[in-house]
Parts: C-alpha cells; sequence; structure tokens
C-alpha cells in the first residue's frame, strides 16, 4: 500500500467528483415554481403552503401538516400542541441541535437530558425510563445523524403513562424504523427542512401528526390566519390572534421549491442509500472503524443520511486519537470533522443564563430542585465526543469515486501505527 499522504505519499483521492456532494439539486422545475409565486407577489400567502402541507402530509400516510418559516418554530410549536407548560418537563438527548430542546423555554418548561445509546447516537430507552417524574409531559426523540431512534419501547413506556412523544425528524426525512416512516410513529412529528438537509426547501419547516387536537393548538399559537380551520370552541372564542405571540407560517418561495423538491425525493433519497451504504460495505472489517447505520435486515434505513457519520474505536487502533485520524484522512483528500453538536447539559446557557430575568437560571426558574446535569451525568454522551467522525455525504452512486474515498480511510486505519500523537 502506498505510503500515508499525511506523510509525503500520494493521495489516495485522486478524481474530481463534480457534483457528487452537490446538494440540493435544483432544476429548472425548481425556478419555475419559486418564478411563479415572486410574478403572482404571493410571498406572503398560503395557498401554495396548503398544497405542499397537503403533499407532504399524503407523502407520510397521515392526516395533517402544517408549514412552519423554520425547523425551530415547528419543534416549539409541537411542544405547545402536546400542551408543554409552566413547570413540566421534556426529556431530550444532549448531542443534538439544540432546537431540540430549548424551544422548552419558552413556555416556562424545563429539559432534562438522558443518555445515549453508543450504537445508534440515539436516546437510550433504558435510560428515558428512569429521567421519567411527575413533571414529564413529553419526550422529544431525535433520529439523530439519521439513524432511527428505537421507537417501540419508548412508545410503550409514554402511552403506559400519558406522555406525548414529539420526533424530531430534521436528520431523517424519509427513514424508516422497522418498515415505518420515522415521524409518524410518535403523537407529533416535527423536522427542519432548510437549505441543507436532506429534503431541503430553503428554510422552513414541518409539523405532522394525526391528532387532531395537536393540529388545531398548533394551528392556534402560530397560524393566526388559520382559525378557520380549528374546530375546538375552547380555542376557537381566541380567534383573531395567536396564542403564543408568535408568526410561524412558511414563507411560499420555500413552499414552492419544496412542493418540487418533495416530488423527487424518494428517488433521490434511494440514490443515496445506495451509495451510502455501498461506501459501508467497502469498509467492512476496517479496524476502529464502525459504521453508523441500522442493521440491513432491521427494516430500518437512514433516509436520506443527513449529517453521516462514522463511530470510532480507538481501542482497534493502539489508542490513535480520532482528532489525528481525521487529520490523516483529510490529508489523503477526504474532508471530514471530530465529534458533532455541542452537549447541551454541560453548556453554559443551560447551567447559568438567566434569559428572562427571573433571578436564577432559566433551565431552574419553574423547578422545585436543581436538575441540572455536570461532567459524568450521561457517561455514553459524554464518551461519544471523541468516538464520532463525519464522513462524505454522497448523493449519487457512482462506485469509482466512492472507492477512492473509502480507499482513504482504509489506507490511513491499516498504517495507523506510522502516526504519532
Amino acid at each position: 500500500m502506498e505510503k500515508l499522504a499525511i506523510l509525503g505519499g500520494p493521495k489516495a483521492v485522486k478524481s474530481d467528483p463534480g457534483d457528487m456532494f452537490k446538494w440540493p439539486i435544483i432544476t429548472e422545475e425548481d425556478e419555475q415554481a419559486a418564478l411563479e409565486v415572486l410574478r403572482a407577489g404571493k410571498m406572503s400567502g398560503t395557498d401554495v403552503t396548503m398544497e405542499f402541507e397537503k403533499e407532504y402530509a399524503e407523502w407520510h400516510g397521515v392526516k395533517y401538516a402544517l408549514g412552519h418559516n423554520t425547523g425551530t418554530a415547528a419543534l416549539l410549536t409541537a411542544m405547545y400542541g402536546c400542551k408543554v407548560g409552566v413547570g413540566d418537563e421534556i426529556i431530550c438527548q444532549s448531542m443534538t441541535y439544540w432546537a431540540s430542546a430549548l424551544p422548552a423555554f419558552n413556555l416556562g418548561a424545563t429539559v432534562v437530558f438522558a443518555d445515549i445509546d453508543p450504537d445508534t447516537v440515539t436516546l437510550d430507552p433504558e435510560d428515558v425510563e428512569r429521567k421519567i417524574t411527575d413533571k414529564t409531559k413529553a419526550i422529544m426523540v431525535v433520529h439523530y445523524l439519521a439513524h432511527p431512534t428505537d421507537m417501540d419501547p419508548i412508545m410503550e413506556m409514554a402511552n403506559a403513562r400519558g406522555i406525548k412523544v414529539i420526533e424530531d425528524v430534521s436528520h431523517a426525512h424519509g427513514g424508516l424504523y422497522k418498515g415505518r416512516l420515522v415521524g409518524t410513529l410518535g403523537h407529533v412529528g416535527a423536522m427542519s427542512c432548510m437549505a441543507g438537509k436532506s429534503l431541503a426547501i430553503g428554510e422552513g419547516g414541518m409539523l405532522i401528526t394525526d391528532d387532531r387536537e395537536i393540529y388545531e393548538r398548533a394551528i392556534a399559537f402560530g397560524h393566526y390566519e388559520r382559525w378557520g380551520h380549528v374546530d375546538d370552541p375552547d380555542l376557537k372564542r381566541f380567534a383573531g390572534l395567536p396564542l403564543g405571540a408568535t408568526k410561524c407560517r412558511m414563507h411560499q418561495l420555500s413552499s414552492a421549491v419544496g412542493r418540487v423538491q418533495l416530488k423527487h425525493y424518494r428517488e433521490r433519497m434511494e440514490e443515496i442509500q445506495k451509495a451510502m451504504n455501498y461506501f459501508w460495505d467497502l469498509m467492512e472489517g476496517a479496524p476502529g472503524l464502525k459504521a453508523h447505520r441500522p442493521p440491513a435486515d432491521s427494516g430500518s434505513t437512514m433516509g436520506g443520511w443527513y449529517a453521516a457519520h462514522g463511530i470510532y474505536v480507538p481501542e482497534e487502533l493502539d489508542g490513535l486519537s480520532v482528532k489525528k485520524f481525521c487529520e490523516a484522512v483529510r490529508a489523503e483528500g477526504v474532508s471530514i470533522n471530530v465529534g458533532a453538536n455541542l452537549l447541551m447539559h454541560l453548556h453554559p446557557m443551560l447551567n447559568e443564563a438567566d434569559v428572562y430575568g427571573h433571578g436564577k437560571p432559566t433551565r431552574l426558574a419553574h423547578s422545585a430542585q436543581d436538575i441540572r446535569q455536570g461532567t459524568g451525568s450521561l457517561p455514553a454522551t459524554e464518551r461519544m465526543t471523541e468516538r464520532l467522525y463525519s464522513i462524505p455525504w454522497f448523493k449519487h452512486y457512482r462506485p469509482e469515486i466512492i472507492r477512492e474515498y473509502a480507499e482513504a480511510f482504509r489506507k490511513v486505519v491499516s498504517q495507523a501505527g506510522e502516526l504519532k500523537e
């Protein structure tokens, strides 16, 4: 095998990848859809958005979909739809984008973090059960780095206790859990559709549910122009003003592009799956590199593989740090980074910030006890910060290109002993 590039050898990646990593795929069809909205002056309307919502609901096989201006707004609205309020607790994982958890503060609720399963990097159902109290109103399940969470035990414990389950599908559009679409397994799903996601519409978010009460509460919270869709008389008497003093509607340029992207998404997603699974198949047996994907016979999939990562096992490489490993892979011509999102349970925002002037940290503002979680409280989560690394997100199945990238990883781990810290 050739000498490592970091030590002066040739790079493993020699070919121009072309548009292999370009995303989203924008065609004249997308452009024309956006131009129609612009030319008609409908940017702040709802007609195109409602068509998108109808198609989105049908795609997922659910009754209701409601477009939002961001994924953060959709997650906040999902919490409100589930009646999360002052003094309530939601359970979430700490290693995730902050919008999965922090919107709870807007509702006077707080966050309790549960640990993750080190194989899936999603919530560990056993630790979720340990974190449930009489104040737990909802569990925020994050299908993190596109891997579906183990939903069955979480739904069983939640339904037995009258706790709502919200699915954050921002990383996992179109993913399956045991043959069922993620976002349709809990009581409500919410997701970002911003330009970097696997279903990318520009900027926006979506809420989906089969629960009429959640749907109507979501409308009342941030869609003041939709009161005609609300039947509940207890909500209807507030018609005309949003209950959350928020304005959440999706911009219709995003809706127009979203309709086109959704139409082609399944085909594009399936090609991504083929490419990404081929990459991991090529990596089979490489020491130190564990695939982050469900077993092939599980009926579960990674959807569009957003934020694709691998799990690093330094014990198989004589303790070589993930930082040095990534440095060597980058030298071979691969864009790669260490780790994932900030750990919220250790961040000053969750432990010190008094956002609203309560005179104490906002996380404790409506809590009878100090529920902050320090170093060591989530051992699996904290350990994973040194065991995750990004991998290429292939958008097309081009075996000859993918093989070069896989070779870069295999080349580094095969000569790990040559690398000095």
